[in-house]
């Protein structure tokens, strides 16, 4: 069975290629947001019920759209719809937009792989580098074919999670195997008032690159290569440890 979510709604194109690449290696099943859950990262809903509702969106696919967040679908396919049955690949996505470096921890898309491996399942999260609602998703389905048949035949052997990032247009030239590159937003906050005469604020900004690896995803992706960053949840700094190691002598 491969579980097939994204984090820009059950009707979004990215996901309508995701499912058809999945659809052609067994059973699919797919649970997404009833609606855009963009940069909501790792959130999950505790303050009102779920909903799952059947849809017949994509023919031959059994397809749940979900009121919660990427995170609750993944939690919901594998508890409640998926209950006692055996997940052999979640793939979120393919989202509409970069997930490389830093992004990750913002990214709905992310975060539903992410739970997924969390349970010991292998897990990809694919993301485009374009933003348009009507992007060409060709190539990045060729991308997505290729590395879900590999990661089918040849399981993940010392991480659960893949984060994947594919340049925009037709002339990839391959894929790099890299680490995540250190990063920034720099944020600024659009004032503005509401017709009520309220202020609002309206976050935007700008992401800035701070590493000049070329083992990066941002250096791969900038040399038209796809991006594979092995990734986890363990934000332990273990090279932290050491030096604060005093502080056990202060109590």
């Amino acid at each position: 069975m491969i579980l097939v979510t994204n984090d820009d709604g059950i009707v979004a194109p990215g996901i309508k290629a995701l499912i058809e690449v999945a659809s052609k290696f067994g059973e699919v099943l797919v649970v997404a947001p009833d609606a855009p859950q963009s940069g909501q990262g790792h959130a999950i809903t505790i303050t009102k019920p779920l909903k799952l509702r059947k849809v017949d969106l994509y023919d031959g696919v059994t397809s749940y759209e979900c009121s919660g967040t990427p995170v609750d679908c993944v939690k919901l396919a594998k508890n409640v719809l998926l209950k006692g049955q055996t997940i052999d690949l979640c793939v979120s996505g393919i989202n509409h937009g970069s997930n490389a470096s830093i992004n990750i921890l913002y990214s709905g898309t992310m975060s539903a792989a992410m739970e997924a491996s969390l349970e010991g399942i292998d897990s990809i999260g694919f993301s485009l580098l374009d933003y348009a609602f009507d992007a060409d998703f060709t190539h990045a389905k060729v991308i997505a074919s290729q590395m879900i048949e590999h990661l089918l035949k040849n399981k993940l052997q010392h991480c659960k999670l893949l984060n994947v990032n594919i340049p925009k247009g037709p002339d990839i030239r391959g894929i790099k195997v890299c680490r995540q590159a250190k990063g920034h937003w720099i944020e600024e906050f659009q004032e503005g008032l509401d017709p009520r005469g309220e202020k609002y604020y309206w976050l935007t900004g700008r992401f800035q690159n701070n590493d000049d690896g070329e083992d990066t995803d941002i250096f791969a992706l900038s040399q038209n290569y796809v991006s594979v960053v092995p990734s986890g949840f363990d934000l332990t700094a273990y090279d932290a440890i050491l030096p604060l190691k005093q502080l056990e002598n202060l109590s």
